[in-house]
């Protein structure tokens, strides 16, 4: 049966794969005995089977032509990598994959992977033909993974490498959401006071007479109305124009390198951010190097995996002071760029041939710090933005009402 404009079924399954690990996804097939046929070829066993229901909003429909996160690629690299343990080749995992697989984007990338592996090239060279979709870091990890023979290990360690940096964005993307609504909230409320309530409280004046003086603090709030009233295309024009001309600068290289230092310098957001930087050189390099990947080759991926140009300078460094012969330990620390802790437990990882696992447990530190930082400071600002809010509404509330206070005061 076809459905969906001409499209197979969608089925939503739940399975245990040979290591009983459990998995969700989903895979369009022409019945439930296809998909069953297809799940026990990939060495998964089936705990739970349903036929999607047909989408009937536009998020449904939308969420096909979105681009490809990194949920998607987690998902992609922990089944090829249970295929590949299974003992399925190259060509018929990527074929499974790419039939069970929904996301639009990712379904023709899986393809032109699969038909460039026909054609005898490597895995890595096929994934390197599409950076949109798989970054230095991933290929180069397959790479590594190819070579010594543990694509599945490596793939493993993908998917829980864009598991931890998928969760790290949710967390800062959860602490900023209500901050950002009450900011929008209160900046809304100052418009439409400014623009409709205070107008209105003039006519009210203008009634009152002409002749009467009104307090300072109600004229700068009327002057400020008149000119937001009367000049807000140039307002508009002016903040957009601004926005576009630092947007400009921030893409020239030295104006990145500026923005970089100002993110790493800013008052309480600035440790954050250095926090979330030290967390993703952690995780990404200590990945690299566990997957096999030669350490300065590592050092090169991070650099350019990292999005801060500070902080892409200072593995530089380290990557010359490393091709003279010191360790990585010791340009680390003077790059300045790290804290102590980083740095002792780096130099202990080199001494006992643990790095990787002195370099994941950095990670895990530093993520339990932003946890805990993000939390103190949503806490903190949700106060300070509701109280600033309720200050400025209350001044101009004030300012409006006291010529009418003036005036009772008068008559008595």
């Amino acid at each position: 049966m076809v459905g969906r404009g001409g499209a197979m079924p969608l089925y939503e399954y739940t399975a245990r794969d040979v290591t009983r690990k459990v998995l969700a996804g989903a895979i369009e097939a022409e019945s439930d005995a296809t998909v069953t046929q297809k799940l026990r070829e990939m060495g998964f066993f089936i705990t739970n089977l349903h036929r999607k229901t047909e989408p009937v909003g536009v998020g449904e429909w939308f969420a096909k032509f979105k681009g490809i996160g990194l949920k998607d690629l987690a998902v992609f690299s922990r089944q090829f990598s249970t295929m590949v343990n299974a003992g399925l080749s190259l060509v018929r995992t990527l074929a499974i994959l790419e039939d069970q697989t929904t996301q639009k984007q990712l379904k023709e990338v899986i393809a032109a992977v699969r038909t460039d592996i026909e054609g005898g090239a490597t895995l890595s060279s096929a994934l390197g033909k599409h950076p949109a979709a798989f970054s230095n870091l991933y290929v180069n990890m397959v790479k590594a993974g190819e070579a010594g023979g543990v694509l599945d290990d490596v793939l493993i360690r993908l998917a829980n490498f864009l598991e931890k940096e998928l969760a790290l964005r949710q967390k800062i993307k959860s602490a900023t959401t209500y901050p950002v609504l009450l900011a929008t909230a209160a900046i809304g409320a100052l418009l439409f006071m400014t623009v409709v309530i205070i107008p209105q409280f003039a006519s009210f004046f203008k009634e009152l007479g002409s002749n009467a003086q009104l307090p300072l603090p109600t004229q700068i709030a009327m002057g400020v109305s008149t000119i937001l009233r009367k000049f807000w295309y140039l307002i508009i024009g002016a903040l957009g124009g601004s926005l576009y001309a630092v947007r400009t600068y921030v893409k020239t290289p030295q104006g990145k390198g500026h923005y970089d230092l100002v993110k790493l310098r800013l008052p309480i957001l600035g440790a954050v951010n250095k926090k979330i930087i030290i967390a993703r050189f952690s995780r990404t390099f200590g990945t690299l190097v566990a997957s096999g990947v030669p350490i300065m080759q590592s050092l090169e991926v991070v650099g350019k995996a990292i999005d801060n140009v500070q902080v892409a300078r200072a593995v530089e460094s380290v990557r010359a002071s490393i091709r003279e012969g010191e360790s990585i330990a010791v340009p680390l620390q003077a790059s300045g760029m790290f804290p102590p802790m980083v740095i002792q437990m780096v130099k202990v990882g080199e001494e006992t041939g643990a790095l990787e696992t002195m370099l994941n447990k950095v990670a895990d530190f530093y993520d339990a710090e932003i946890d805990n930082t993000v939390a103190s400071l949503t806490s903190i600002l949700e106060p300070i933005l509701i109280v600033g809010m309720g200050i400025v509404i209350g001044a101009m509330l004030i300012s409006l009402y006291l010529p009418i206070f003036n005036l009772a005061l008068s008559v008595k």
